[in-house]
């Protein structure tokens, strides 16, 4: 690897986020790239030519080690939904324009199911025209829910505080000699595997509804 990268973060943050990001730039630097760029606040920061040299950042193997353990995302995140190729390719021209402004070789995205769909709208907008630039997702969410992952990274760290919490609450809930019902809201998409976390047999009489109650959920 001679040319440069570039690694974006994107969705909401997870505990292992950074861990992520660090691997991708330590492995990267080992099989020595040149420029390793970061986005900041992923592709909607990047369309605003907002970016950094990680390696002005991340001088050293401590460095890495305390991002491994940073929370939240370093370089900021977004929620940004690229338009599909056909309703507005002027947006993936000026993505493509930086990108070969900056020398990119091969452009990382750490993320969940929209970080993904931008993974693949960009492969597919460089396979149209020609580019060589590799595009690739690094699968990010606690909904674990990811095609083609078994356990992706964010939600064993999500799924283990969802847990200890589901027990602490009901601890204290069984120290009254009173009847009592706790509603217990945990984000997560369809796939439901965060809130499954809790697990029914947590408790006695525990039970979980899905994100929709309109679509068949019961408590």
């Amino acid at each position: 690897m001679q040319r440069n990268i570039i690694i974006g973060q994107s969705g909401g943050p997870t505990a292992v986020i950074n861990s992520s990001l660090a691997g991708v730039f330590k492995t990267a630097k080992d099989r020595g790239a040149g420029k390793i760029y970061g986005m900041r606040y992923g592709i909607h920061g990047l369309l605003e030519h907002k970016y950094v040299d990680l390696s002005e950042h991340i001088r050293s193997d401590l460095d890495i080690d305390l991002l491994k353990r940073t929370p939240s995302s370093f370089l900021g995140s977004c929620r940004y939904k690229l338009p599909e190729i056909k309703e507005d390719h002027k947006i993936y021209e000026q993505i493509f324009s930086l990108l070969q402004k900056l020398e990119i070789e091969a452009f990382f995205y750490i993320g969940g199911n929209d970080s993904m769909d931008t993974i693949q709208k960009l492969s597919d907008y460089g396979h149209l025209i020609g580019s060589d630039i590799r595009f690739m997702g690094v699968p990010k969410t606690i909904d674990n829910d990811l095609s083609c992952t078994d356990h992706t990274p964010g939600y064993g760290s999500a799924a283990k505080f969802i847990a200890a919490t589901a027990k602490e609450i009901i601890r204290d809930g069984l120290v009254y000699d009173i009847p009592s019902v706790t509603i217990m809201e945990i984000m997560g998409r369809n796939g439901r595997m965060a809130d499954r976390s809790g697990g029914s047999r947590q408790g006695r009489g525990l039970r979980r509804c899905g994100s929709d109650l309109s679509s068949g959920g019961t408590l």
